[in-house]
Formats: C-alpha cells, sequence, structure tokens
C-alpha cells in the first residue's frame, strides 16, 4: 500500500529539486527519506520563497511520485552531499493552503494547524492527498 506525504521546504528550494527530479528534506539527512518508498505519494509545502525570509507564501508548491531507487547523496558543492530521493513531479500550479484548512483532516478544526509542519515531513491521508493535488491542478498524480 502506498503511503502520502508533505515535505516541507522554501519554494526557491523546490524548485531545485524539481528541475532536477528529486527531493530532500530536513536539511539533507537520510533518515526521513528512508521512510518514503517508492511508489508514495509526495506534496511540498512552502512557508517562504526563500529561506529565513518572512514572505508568508504558505502555499504547496509541489506533487509527484517516489521513483524507483534508494536514497543516495547528490554534491550541492561546498562539501555539502545531502540525501535526496528521485521524484517524478507532476505538472501543476502552486496553491496556498489556507483555502484549504478546513478541508484537510491534518489541519481542520486545529487553531495550531502549522505546528505539524515544522517536523519537515509527515504522512497525510489520501483524502487529503487528493484534495491537494486538485487545488494545485495537478495533471498526472499517484492515484490516491
Amino acid at each position: 500500500m502506498s503511503a502520502h506525504w508533505i515535505a516541507v521546504a522554501s519554494a526557491e528550494h523546490v524548485r531545485r529539486g524539481r528541475e532536477a527530479s528529486f527531493m530532500q528534506v530536513n536539511h539533507g539527512k537520510a533518515a526521513p527519506l528512508r521512510r518514503i518508498k517508492p511508489g508514495d505519494g509526495i506534496v511540498y509545502y512552502s512557508p517562504t520563497t526563500i529561506l529565513r525570509e518572512k514572505d508568508h507564501l504558505q502555499a504547496f508548491t509541489a506533487i509527484g511520485t517516489v521513483r524507483e531507487g534508494e536514497p543516495y547523496q547528490g554534491d550541492m558543492g561546498a562539501g555539502f552531499t545531502p540525501f535526496r530521493r528521485d521524484v517524478a513531479w507532476a505538472k501543476a500550479k502552486e496553491a496556498p493552503i489556507k483555502p484549504l484548512l478546513e478541508q484537510l483532516d491534518f489541519t481542520k478544526g486545529k487553531s495550531n494547524w502549522g505546528y505539524q509542519l515544522r517536523l519537515g515531513l509527515f504522512e497525510i491521508t489520501a483524502h487529503d492527498f487528493s484534495l491537494i493535488a486538485k487545488a494545485m491542478g495537478a495533471e498526472t498524480t499517484k492515484a490516491a
């Protein structure tokens, strides 16, 4: 059975990963990526456009399906070799989270809805994945 996940990163970092068909989480740590399996659905939430900026983007910025293979290290330069997983990203537009807050299982009825996002990676329901995919107008996503 496939799972569905939300990963958290700035939109700028997500765009880099989309362009090269990979994902990274928690500043390149391997352990969280080992929880994800090929065929799992992944959605990126970006609190900001650029890391450490305060622009309050608060949007879903990428959606796709984890490809076959294990986590591996990529070279970002300057000795930084974060762990990654390959992802088949869907064609989709960014979608703000606020209109979905009372519909998503992980945020519904929670005034502190952003707390769980601080984890950097967490599992979501198939319902939430489908709702986000629809909001993003995703053309090709994993079946919920």
